[in-house]
Order: structure tokens, then sequence, then C-alpha cells
């Protein structure tokens, strides 16, 4: 649907305010005209409840409303789920919800008897919510786009990424790519395709949830440059096994790039003690003051990419040519000013 409004409009919850501000800033310099955020108040009851204000008219307006659900999960939903309900009462003419991280992404299915698939009831309450589309990032598993009845863009940052390891790595001759599980292992295979590089895999076997009892490398990674890739990294303790088995096996050094960091409970201390050389996460999370302190954890602005993609949906025009390292090169160019361009 091209745009009948101006301007996209934009609104954030309080999940990831800093992302927010930073998308706005990116639509100004394309369009060339100031973008700010509407102006609104999302606060809280002394019970807890949430109660938002739209200061502004919305009326016929394309609003694009930005919030990671992210921990507290529950809290940051029902932001999402009432700012929207506040603007489709208030006769906005489209509502996109920007969820850069995905929060119960990972209930996509019934794993034991018994069990919720959380992911398509909370699909369930977007669409009732009135949003008319949703854009996202790595989610856990692609098929919960089929949970939504609505359109749903799904960005990756492999591609962000794949610049990322081009311009610190410089060559990537000596480079694997790692799934840290044989489920990830699509998502690993995208990334190594980009850079040109081998895949390895660590298989993990669990006796019971959240502990890892083995792990094995598949694949030839002595004298190589590991980089595992994944899409969460929660409280990292498989993340740091994984490194410490890749290093058993004769790597040179591991690097990990996250695309979201929940980093809860011990993460951020198991990480600054691991052998991880670095680990890049992208801000989809807005990342605490103990993750910006810690001296081996990198972050990737997705800021530039998302604001791209909110154009793209209210122009009306392709979001999918986001998904190819070149169309973000220029994209990308002030975050790497030293050039983009593989090594030979």
């Amino acid at each position: 649907m091209p745009h009948s409004a101006p301007d996209p409009k934009l609104i954030s919850g309080n999940a990831n305010r800093p992302l927010a501000e930073q998308i706005a800033r990116r639509i100004s310099l394309h369009r060339g005209t100031r973008q700010g955020l509407l102006d609104a108040r999302v606060e809280r009851f002394n019970d807890g409840e949430v109660f938002v204000e739209v200061f502004e008219n919305v009326r016929g307006e394309d609003m694009f409303v930005i919030q990671p659900t992210s921990n507290p999960a529950n809290d940051n939903l029902m932001e999402l789920l009432i700012i929207c309900d506040a603007l489709r009462r208030s006769s906005a003419s489209r509502i996109t919800a920007v969820v850069p991280y995905f929060g119960y992404a990972r209930q996509d299915r019934r794993s034991r008897a018994r069990t919720p698939i959380s992911a398509k009831l909370v699909a369930n309450m977007i669409a009732t919510a009135g949003i008319e589309r949703v854009l996202t990032m790595d989610l856990h598993a692609a098929q919960i786009q089929g949970f939504f009845d609505i359109p749903v863009d799904n960005l990756y940052a492999s591609p962000v990424f794949a610049l990322d390891i081009v311009h610190n790595f410089g060559s990537t001759r000596d480079v694997v790519v790692v799934s840290p599980d044989v489920g990830g292992v699509a998502r690993a295979r995208e990334l190594a395709k980009r850079i040109d590089a081998p895949l390895s895999i660590v298989d993990k076997r669990r006796e019971k949830a959240g502990e890892v009892s083995e792990m094995t490398v598949i694949g030839e990674v002595a004298g190589k440059k590991c980089v595992i890739v994944d899409d969460i990294c929660d409280t990292a303790g498989t993340l740091c096994k994984a490194a410490d088995v890749l290093m058993d096996a004769g790597a040179t050094e591991v690097h990990a790039y996250i695309t979201h960091g929940v980093l809860s409970g011990p993460a951020v201390d198991r990480i600054t003690r691991s052998n991880l050389k670095s680990l890049v996460i992208t801000d989809s999370i807005q990342p605490t003051e103990a993750v910006r302190g810690c001296p081996n954890i990198r972050i990737v602005p997705m800021a530039p990419m998302l604001a791209q993609a909110i154009l793209h949906i209210w122009n009306g025009t392709s979001v999918s040519s986001l998904f190819d390292s070149a169309t973000l090169e220029p994209i990308y160019e002030s975050f790497y000013p030293n050039g983009l361009s593989p090594a030979a």
C-alpha cells in the first residue's frame, strides 16, 4: 500500500527508546526533514497497569510503533498492545508494529505434552490489537510468520554481520562459521555463504533443559578463526562451552555474532571470563550498563537497516532488497569508514 500521509509517524514504548530515537534520526537523514518520535506518555499506574496518552493528532496517519518485547517481556508486550489500541481508537490509517526482538518466539511448538504455543497466542493478540503489519528481525523460527494472518517482514542481521566480519577480519580465508547446534545450521550456512567461508557444527546433547552434557565438533576447525552465529544469547552457558570445545579442537580464536543479546543472569560475567575473543550483538534489545562495559562485547547498530525498512513499507516498495549486503553497504558506510569491500 503506497503512503497517503506526507510522513511516516513514529511512536515508541519504553522497551528501547534509544533505538527508536536512532531510527528517527536515520529517517531524518534519508528524507532531509526532521523526523521525531510522536509526543506521548507511556506510564504505569501504582498497581503496574500500563497507561498510554498520545498528545498529537494521528487521524489518517501511517503509524510505526517501535517496541521490542524484551525483558520485562510481559510489560513491554502490554505497552505495545495498548499503544496500538490507543492509535486505532484515534483513527490512525495503518499501524505497523516494529518489534526488533520478538519475545515468546522460543515457544513456537509443543515441545512436550501439555505445553503452550505462546508465540501463536502473542500473534493473535497483536492482530486483535489492530496492528496491520509486523516488522521484526531474526525470528527464532521463520515459520512463526505463518502464525500471523497479517503481513510479517522478517529482516536478517546476517548481511550486516557479513559486512562487519569483512571489515574486522580482512581476509576470510582462515575463518570458519560455526553453528552452536544442529537446529541453527541454516542460519550459519547463510552467513558462511555470504563471506565464502566453510561451515562447522557443534553438536550438543542435553540431559535436561538448560544443561548441556556433551558437545562434539563436526568439521575442521584446527588453526582457524571460528565465528559462532546464532539468533539469541540468553545466559551464555552454551555459547561459552562451545567456545571452550572449539579451542580444545585447535581453533586459534573464537568470536560470536548473535542477533539478540538477551544476556540475563550470569551471562556478562561468563562472557568476560570465557574463551570468546569477541561477542558481537545488535541493539535490538537495549543493552544494560554491564553489557556496554564488558570489554569483549561489541554492539552493531540496527537503526540504519530498520529505518530503511520503515521507509520501504511506508513507500510501498520491496523490503527484501535489505537482505543483500550490497544494498546495506551505503547505509552502513558511516559506521565502517575504512571501507567494506571484501578482501581478496
